[in-house]
């Protein structure tokens, strides 16, 4: 299949994947790293440019995971870099929370001006999307003064523990951690692709939370992705945002919106929820904002970030280094990157669409953007189900230069850096598919 191809760039495995010098790395790194990393294959990375990686045996791969959603501007962005090395030559660290820096007020500014809604906004920073969810909860918690949280099945907000307790995406998560943060309760989340088999989370919250066990006085906050991402790349039904909204409205409740995964420019608008029309009271970023530099925030309605200086802080949240490579990565996605992503996004669902007509394995195609899934079947006549499906097609595609990643039960996810390329999406479902029909045949 990849033979009509040949003009374009592929992927080039020069040795055994993994190579000699990725063994010996791996055999001197297992004794002496966590095993809770998954690392599902053998990958090495020595350095990364654009949409393609090399490994340290020189094997060139194709990535379509950015290193979960993280590199928007693809790898080492030469505007990123160069920001990167201008702002490390000048200044590395001084604690934001103590001092003041051009930087940090620059990106405080853009975050507030694209935020969604017409809302006057303030930010906070962080490091880490899991941090932005901390900072989300306890302001949340002192804003309102009320205790409660309420989060949705299949929903993945992060590892430390308070944001722990918000993720129901995987019982191996959360097993062996608790007891979870208290004051916490989950709901379903509704797809848009399954109507059918929808249980009504707004009225499931009315009548079996609010009338039953919790009044709705007592919670502070609706903690929700707009697309759930870990959880399968779930698109709710049209009216869900706008419905929880005014939920939310009804009973002094604040809408914290994780776009962790979906913001910055994702799903070709600069936030998920913008999809939607409506204005969280507490936006949670990180991931995509700065090219694959550690930073987080939140971005909170002026009135809501109403917390008395000490109340919260973190020595590292806007690094200097950080914020100059998230302003590079907002210049580059209002030039127009998330134009250019809401068009690659339709020509991948165009393939996959395509893909899914031809295979029989594909359950389902769905996202918004470049966050899209294909969702598999299980295979009777081998007893694989879905999930060994799945895993055994994102094995054989990194044998071919390929590298993707699961997401929800069965689903693989797509979410390449944004600057890809008509012709990278034509190499990777070539990809894909030759080793869809290998994974097929029972190989």
């Amino acid at each position: 299949m990849l033979n009509s191809l040949e003009r374009m760039r592929r992927p080039a495995l020069r040795t055994e994947v993994p190579g000699p010098k990725a063994q010996r790395i791996i055999a001197a790194e297992d004794p002496v790293i966590s095993p809770s990393y998954t690392r599902d294959v053998p990958l090495v990375v020595q350095r990364g440019q654009g949409l393609w990686l090399e490994d340290v045996d020189g094997n060139e791969f194709l990535d379509f995971t950015a290193g979960i959603a993280v590199c928007a501007a693809g790898h080492c962005h030469p505007h990123v870099v160069a920001a990167i090395k201008k702002q490390s030559s000048e200044l590395l660290h001084m604690c934001g929370a103590d001092y003041r820096y051009p930087v940090m007020s620059e990106l405080a500014q853009a975050l507030a001006r694209i935020a969604p809604g017409a809302t006057p906004k303030r930010v906070f920073f962080a490091n880490s999307g899991a941090e932005s969810i901390e900072a989300a909860i306890k302001l949340a918690r002192f804003h309102t003064k009320r205790p409660h949280i309420i989060a949705f099945w299949g929903a993945f907000h992060g590892r430390t523990m308070g944001a722990l307790s918000l993720t129901g995406s995987k019982v191996r998560q959360r097993e062996g951690f608790g007891p979870m943060l208290g004051e916490v309760s989950h709901v379903p989340y509704p797809s848009a692709s399954t109507p059918t088999d929808n249980v009504d989370p707004i009225r499931w919250i009315e009548e079996n939370l609010f009338k039953r066990t919790l009044p709705a006085d007592r919670v502070a906050a609706i903690v929700v992705e707009p697309i759930q991402g870990e959880g399968g790349y779930i698109v709710p039904p049209e009216d869900f945002h706008q419905r929880l909204r005014s939920l939310c409205d009804r009973h002094g409740i604040l809408l914290v919106m994780d776009e962790i995964q979906s913001g910055m420019g994702r799903t070709g608008r600069m936030f998920a929820i913008e999809h939607w029309d409506v204005e969280p009271d507490i936006v949670c970023l990180a991931k995509g904002i700065a090219s694959g530099m550690p930073l987080g925030a939140i971005v909170a309605k002026r009135d809501v970030m109403d917390w008395p200086p000490g109340a919260h802080a973190s020595t590292f949240g806007g690094n200097p280094v950080a914020c100059a490579a998230a302003l590079a990565t907002i210049e580059l996605l209002e030039a127009d990157l998330v134009e250019h992503a809401r068009e690659m996004g339709e020509e991948l669902r165009r393939s996959l669409d395509g893909l899914a007509l031809r295979r029989s394995l594909i359950r389902e195609v769905r996202g918004k953007g470049l966050m899209l899934a294909l969702d598999l079947f299980g295979d009777p006549e081998t007893g694989r189900n879905a999930a060994e499906v799945r895993d055994q097609l994102v094995r054989r595609a990194f044998e071919r230069g390929l590298v993707i990643l699961g997401c929800g039960e069965s689903a693989i996810r797509f979410c390449p850096p944004l600057t890809v390329s008509r012709d990278e999406i034509t190499v990777a479902m070539a990809i894909l598919e030759d080793a869809m029909i290998e994974v097929e045949k029972g190989e």
